[in-house]
């Protein structure tokens, strides 16, 4: 059967999943065919057993909540009842508030009016029938949605801590503690309401990733050349786009016609913009800046970068963290637990030691609201979602809480050479004429023989020229050579290019360059040699350049805490060594097929306990599930590293790595000081509670204060962090000087 989702109305916490569990599991034939995205209010039903919608519905009412199918969930009911679903907790709320406002000062004017009436020398007032009604009034509305929560688990036999709640009401109007029940009910009613609001705040912030998007794009109309506005949805690919100064890029393309620098923050976390010409590609949410440009649509809106990465940010729910895993599983043992203490408070000092019946049960109330995890409960959840929602805008894709955690605790890094930490495009590094040529006289001639050829060395020399500004001659008789270099006739003179070995067979006086051509690979570089009939015109160094503030980030990796960073690459050992150089990493393995990378990130993850690898997220596949935490750079637009990787930095910024590992490790601190604060204030006011020093009213106003505070703590990383320096200019490999 295929996978049934409902969008589920008053689902605000990991104890509602629970409930949802019990309720719904047998129907789907257990728990395990049930998942849970909190955030976004949803449920899944994924059974081999065909389950009824409807079956479903009515289990989910059952529990005090309400289930739609997930394509409806957008629609907004109408009328009185759809008002009621949307805001019926916050009147309910501010009822009770009201009626418990209204019963408190109406006692205390009462009172006041009987001193005045007797003297004061009377022994009191009983409660008068109006007080005791607006007492009662502020339970039953702040109870609306918490007593039928309390009733399934008790007829379910699985307390709940809308259980404990009800008990410590009821039991507080069975002693006549009418302003305490009434009290506790309101405050507990505002913590649910509060805890809902922080889930909403999640919600608004993933909502947010949404709105990047324009909703409309103007394109021009392939039929007849008009410009059409429509949905982006409408759109259909090959599209021609068109893009105004100031608006937003509504889908992803490549840019056919004119150019303007994009702010693409958004999706990749960029801090400056970037320059789009021509064959470049744009992403949908993306901000364009003073110039106008046209691209073409090459996926559907569907398919967007920014879509990928909220359907990612949204999945990441489901997989939860560790440290939300252990709160869930605390909390079923911590609240039987806790109920069990509250009977042992009620029973065993009037029994075993003559108290007071009254007082002693006032006290196990006390300690039943005390034991409330609401606090515990919420705290995780809204941290690990404020973590992964703030990464996404920071450029920084997590999929899941349980990768949100790991960078924090990583030891080891190995990071991948080609592409992550050089650009994986060769860059002209050095030009060398000799024999009386000039620089531009090498690049044209140079250019010329290299025009037709589709061989990476020879776009790096194409660039170089177009990059000073010399064209290249024409060239007749051109001849490449398989693996060698080629040949052609330039000005009525027969020239070749290509290794030095190639050009010493052609012309006896290459060899006479031989020494500088090996100084150059020595260092990394590939070295081009171009001659002629009458000699050799010099020599084109070509090398992978080394990414922007490489050196700075690896720097910071070690700061950050990370105890060895190694460089893996399959390429030779001169190579490697520059670039090992060139960038400060601790060691490099160089010639290094696939599997031995994996083999040697194993090796590390064993000496460290925590490694990482950093890659291109494709052909570094086998290292990075060897790894336990694969880290993909530059997959903006790359569908394949989106999914490969653990964790995907959406720009080709290597410091985005250390930020990742402080950015873990605050969300790790902010989960621990939550669950420490929680526990602690429990701990706290369970002994005031068994001295007698504590109340109910007390006890749940700590509870709220708790909850408002763990939920503020949490949200607190959806403001944004420290970023990532801006990049600097590119490092190119270290060159040997001239013999």
């Amino acid at each position: 059967m295929p996978p049934q989702t409902f969008k589920i109305r008053g689902m605000d916490c990991a104890e509602e999943i629970a409930l949802l569990k019990r309720e719904v599991g047998p129907l789907a034939g257990g728990e395990d065919s049930l998942s849970f995205d909190l955030i976004n209010g949803k449920m899944t039903v994924d059974s081999e057993e065909a389950v009824a919608p409807g079956s479903v519905e009515r289990a989910v009412r059952r529990t005090g909540m309400e289930a739609i199918p997930w394509e409806s969930a957008g629609e907004t009911e109408p009328g009185v009842r759809g008002l009621w679903k949307r805001h019926g907790r916050s009147v309910t709320c501010s009822a009770s508030g009201v009626l418990l406002a209204t019963g408190f000062v109406s006692h205390g004017a009462m009172h006041t009016w009987w001193d005045a009436l007797t003297g004061g020398e009377a022994t009191g007032l009983a409660l008068p029938a109006f007080v005791t009604a607006c007492y009662a009034a502020a339970v039953a509305t702040g109870g609306w949605y918490i007593f039928p929560k309390a009733w399934l688990a008790a007829r379910r036999l699985r307390p709940d801590m809308n259980l404990l709640m009800t008990v410590a009401v009821l039991g507080a109007i069975g002693i006549g503690e009418w302003f305490e029940a009434a009290t506790v009910t309101f405050l507990f009613s505002l913590a649910l309401l509060l805890e809902s609001w922080s889930v909403g705040r999640a919600r608004k912030a993933i909502r947010a990733l949404m709105d990047l998007s324009p909703a409309r794009a103007r394109y021009i109309c392939p039929h007849d050349g008009d410009i059409m506005e429509k949905p982006v949805e409408d759109v259909p690919l090959g599209a021609t786009v068109i893009v105004r100064p100031g608006e937003k890029i509504p889908l992803d393309g490549v840019v056919s016609s004119g150019r303007s620098n994009v702010n693409q923050a958004p999706i990749t976390g960029e801090s400056t913009p970037v320059m789009k010409e021509p064959g470049a590609e744009v992403f949908a949410g993306t901000i364009n800046d003073q110039g106008a440009f046209e691209f073409e649509v090459t996926k559907t809106a569907a398919d967007t970068t920014l879509a990928r990465i909220i359907r990612m940010v949204e999945e990441a729910q489901s997989r939860r963290a560790p440290s939300d895993q252990w709160v869930e599983k605390f909390a079923r043992i911590y609240t039987p637990a806790m109920m069990g203490l509250a009977a042992a408070v009620a029973l065993f000092p009037p029994l075993l030691l003559g108290g007071a019946w009254e007082t002693w049960f006032y006290h196990a109330l006390v300690l039943l609201v005390i034991a409330c995890p609401c606090a515990l409960v919420i705290s995780t959840p809204v941290t690990i979602v404020a973590g992964l929602t703030s990464a996404a805008k920071a450029g920084v894709l997590i999929k899941g809480g349980a990768y949100l955690e790991a960078p924090a605790r990583i030891r080891a890094l190995a990071l991948d050479k080609t592409g992550t930490l050089t650009f994986g495009e060769p860059v002209v590094q050095r030009v060398t004429p000799l024999n009386g040529y000039s620089e531009a006289e090498l690049l044209e001639r140079a250019a010329a023989l290299e025009y037709l050829s589709e061989h990476p060395l020879a776009r790096a020399i194409l660039r170089r020229a177009e990059e000073i500004g010399v064209s290249p001659p024409p060239v007749e008789g051109f001849q490449a050579i398989k693996g060698k270099g080629a040949e052609g006739w330039i000005g009525g003179v027969r020239h070749w290019i290509g290794s030095q070995r190639f050009a010493s067979e052609h012309n006896g006086t290459a060899a006479d360059c031989e020494e500088q051509a090996l100084a150059l690979e020595d260092a990394g570089h590939s070295v081009v040699v171009l001659c002629n009939e009458e000699g050799v015109l010099g020599l084109i160094s070509v090398a992978d350049a080394v990414r922007p503030g490489a050196r700075d980030a690896v720097e910071a990796m070690r700061q950050a805490g990370v105890r060895e960073i190694v460089m893996l690459t399959g390429d030779n050992e001169g190579t490697a060594r520059a670039v090992a150089e060139a960038t400060g990493v601790d060691r490099y393995e160089a010639g290094l097929m696939p599997g031995d990378k994996a083999a040697a990130v194993e090796a590390l993850a064993a000496r460290h306990g925590h490694a990482a690898m950093v890659g291109d997220g494709i052909n570094d596949a086998p290292a990075m599930a060897a790894s336990g935490l694969g880290i993909a750079m530059g997959a903006a637009g790359t569908d394949a590293a989106i999914e490969t990787a653990d964790i995907a930095l959406m720009a080709d910024d290597l410091d985005k790595v250390p930020w990742l590992i402080h950015h873990s490790r605050r969300t790790v601190g902010i989960i621990k000081q939550n669950i420490v604060f929680a526990l602690g204030l429990k701990a706290l006011f369970i002994a005031l509670a068994l001295a007698g020093w504590a109340t109910l009213w007390m006890a749940i106003a700590a509870d709220m204060g708790a909850s408002l505070l763990v939920i503020s703590n949490g949200l607190r990383l959806l403001r944004a962090s420290d970023e990532p320096n801006a990049a600097a200019p590119s490092e190119p490999l270290p060159a040997p000087s001239q013999p």
